[in-house]
C-alpha cells in the first residue's frame, strides 16, 4: 500500500488560519506540507532578537527587519524565518507577506531544527530565488552562508566563525559575524 501525503496550497493554508483550525499550533507551510515548528529556547530567542536589533541599526531605513513573521513563496511555502531582511514596502504588507522578490536575505537560528534549516529550507529558499540565506548553528556557534541559487540549490556555501561579511544586497555594509552568532 502506498501512502500519499495531502498537499496544501497557500490559499488553503490561509483558509485554515482564518478559520482558526491552526490557532493552537505553531506551524509553517513547507512545499505544501504543514510542518510543526520547533520550540524556541532561550539561546535561540536571545540570539535572533539581538541580531535583528543589530541589523536594524546597521541598515537603518534601507530595509525592514521582520522577526519570526511569515514570507510567501511560490513553491506552496510560507515559512517563518527567524529574521527576514526585506524591502521597506510599508502598508503593502497589510495585504500580503513579503514575496521572494521583496527579500534581501534570510537568517535562521538552529539548534534542534538544524537539519531542516540546512537541508529542507535551503532548497525551498533556493527554489524561490532568494539570493542569500544564513543559518546560525547554535550548537557550534558558527554561521553557514548560502548564496547564488541555481537549479533549486545554492551554488555557494561556506562557514564563518568570525570576521566580517558583506551581504550581497548591501555590499557596502560590513556585518560582524560575531554580532550575528552572538559569540
Amino acid at each position: 500500500m502506498t501512502l500519499t501525503t495531502a498537499k496544501w496550497t497557500i490559499d488553503e493554508y490561509h483558509h485554515m488560519i482564518d478559520a482558526g483550525i491552526l490557532s493552537s499550533r505553531k506551524v509553517e507551510l513547507l512545499k505544501g506540507e504543514i510542518v510543526e515548528m520547533s520550540p524556541e529556547g532561550e539561546p535561540h530567542a536571545y540570539c535572533s532578537h539581538e541580531a535583528a536589533e543589530y541589523l536594524a541599526n546597521l541598515l537603518g531605513d534601507r530595509a525592514t527587519i521582520r522577526q519570526a513573521k511569515p514570507i510567501t513563496l511560490p513553491n506552496d511555502s510560507e515559512p517563518e524565518p527567524d529574521v527576514a531582511i526585506v524591502q521597506r514596502l510599508g502598508r503593502e504588507y497589510r495585504e500580503h507577506h513579503p514575496y521572494a522578490e521583496d527579500i534581501f536575505w534570510l537568517i535562521e537560528y538552529a539548534n534542534s531544527s538544524l537539519p531542516k534549516d540546512l537541508e529542507t529550507k535551503s532548497k525551498i529558499y533556493a527554489e524561490a530565488g532568494i539570493l542569500e540565506y544564513w543559518v546560525v548553528n547554535l550548537q557550534k556557534l558558527h554561521l553557514v552562508v548560502f548564496r547564488e541559487p541555481l537549479d533549486g540549490e545554492y551554488a555557494t556555501k561556506f562557514t564563518l566563525t568570525e570576521g566580517i561579511i558583506q551581504p550581497l544586497a548591501f555590499p557596502d555594509i560590513s556585518v560582524s559575524v560575531e554580532q550575528i552568532i552572538n559569540r
